[in-house]
């Protein structure tokens, strides 16, 4: 029976053409997409030209002739149609972390005399860790509330609130947020919405216009498959874009950074927001990798992101019964972004056996077995095989093996 709904909903695919947009390795179930993509197909040709060609022969001419100034911009654009930003709004370059910490201090500032700063107790440690960071260099309080919680605590205490960060999906579970009615409370309070759109972006429709959000950031390595360290973005929405006052300022962000003036006057547009030299390499992979949604729309995306997981979960309830698994990501697909977790106490040895049988998954402490499900390139398949051979490991205790309980640094 799941041999076939596999088989009918692959054969009933209307994206799956673009799993040839990826050199996937062969006999490897890759589920660790939410952490890093897998390589887009156009990556090597457009990495090969930059070392050889724009860098090797053109060398510094690059940057006008092949386009390099433009490129955070350009590749923020691109980005841009993936997360419901019109042009002009986006920019990448930098880590996740500078991108966070610069607009997250700059939105605190808008909203002066506010001396409250909520993030979730859930969210990524850095996420918390450059909240607190915030905090301290501001004289805010941190409070650390729920997302399930900040709506009605926007509408309690509000007025005190100055920005609410959060994240659109748990790293963790794969819980899925309201980020239409979070934004909406924020802004209810008089408050700025900042989200973090690491496990969103490219795997869930996303329209951060539409839903009115102030400020975003997000990683280019995980759903959209840019590469290992590849450049985060930022989001500043067109009204915050003049008063977008960041505390890493740089020269490419300057109002004309060739005059190349002693003191800052920022570029009136969403270029104040990129810093310094960005990394070109990277950039220009990351750019090469968004190709893969060329001709794909994100509502597509998204059915079969929830067929895939959803598919998942079904056979998880089918074939795991009684092995000690319990379900971390909700059933209902409104509350699911594109990753399924599953609880148990032997997690870190489960994902070990099944990534030496080239089921790729990860898990998070301290019981959280996750997988992870890019729709560009998985099948219904491919998610039965995996759960067929974490069950055949749970029931035979392949996972026991003296090699599956030493953990490494990186898990």
């Amino acid at each position: 029976m799941l041999n076939q709904r596999a088989a009918e909903l692959d054969a009933a695919d209307p994206i799956a053409h673009v799993r040839d947009r990826f050199l996937l390795p062969k006999g490897v179930v890759y589920l660790d997409g939410n952490s890093l993509g897998a390589l887009p197909a156009a990556v090597p040709a457009a990495v090969e030209d930059a070392v050889h060609r724009q860098w090797g022969t053109d060398l510094i001419r690059s940057w006008n002739g092949n386009g390099w100034w433009e490129a955070p911009v350009r590749t923020g654009d691109a980005i841009g149609r993936l997360i419901g930003a019109a042009p002009g709004q986006v920019v990448a370059g930098d880590s996740t972390s500078v991108q966070l910490f610069n607009s997250l201090l700059a939105a605190a500032r808008l909203r002066p005399g506010r001396r409250l700063l909520l993030t979730d107790p859930d969210h990524f440690p850095t996420d918390q860790y450059i909240a607190d960071s915030v905090g301290r260099l501001l004289g805010l309080d941190v409070r650390r509330v729920p997302a399930h919680e900040a709506p009605a605590f926007l509408a309690a205490d509000g007025e005190r609130v100055a920005v609410a960060a959060y994240a659109p999906v748990d790293y963790r579970t794969g819980e899925l947020h309201d980020m239409a009615a979070l934004t909406a409370a924020a802004h209810a309070a008089g408050a700025l919405a900042h989200w973090d759109l690491c496990h969103a972006a490219g795997a869930l429709p996303i329209e951060l216009d539409a839903i009115g959000a102030d400020f975003a950031v997000g990683c280019g390595y995980k759903y959209l498959s840019g590469g290992p360290g590849a450049p985060a973005f930022a989001y500043v929405a067109h009204r915050h874009q003049r008063d977008f006052d960041h505390p890493v300022t740089g020269w490419h962000g300057h109002a004309e950074p060739f005059a190349m003036s002693g003191t800052y006057t920022p570029a009136p547009d969403i270029t104040r927001a990129r810093i310094g030299t960005p990394p070109l390499l990277s950039l220009i992979a990351l750019e090469a990798a968004l190709t893969a949604y060329d001709g794909v729309d994100m509502a597509s995306v998204r059915a079969k992101s929830l067929s895939l997981t959803g598919f998942f979960q079904e056979c998880a309830d089918t074939l795991l019964g009684g092995l000690g698994f319990t379900a971390a990501t909700p059933h209902e697909p409104e509350r699911r972004g594109s990753q399924v977790a599953l609880r148990h106490p032997e997690a870190y040895p489960l994902v070990s056996a099944l990534t030496a049988r080239g089921v790729i998954g990860d898990m998070r402490a301290p019981d959280l077995l996750r997988f992870g499900f890019n729709a560009l390139y998985l099948t219904h398949a491919d998610v039965l095989h995996a759960v067929r051979e974490l069950r055949d490991i749970a029931t035979t205790g392949a996972h026991l093996a003296a090699e599956h309980q030493r953990r490494p640094t990186v898990t």
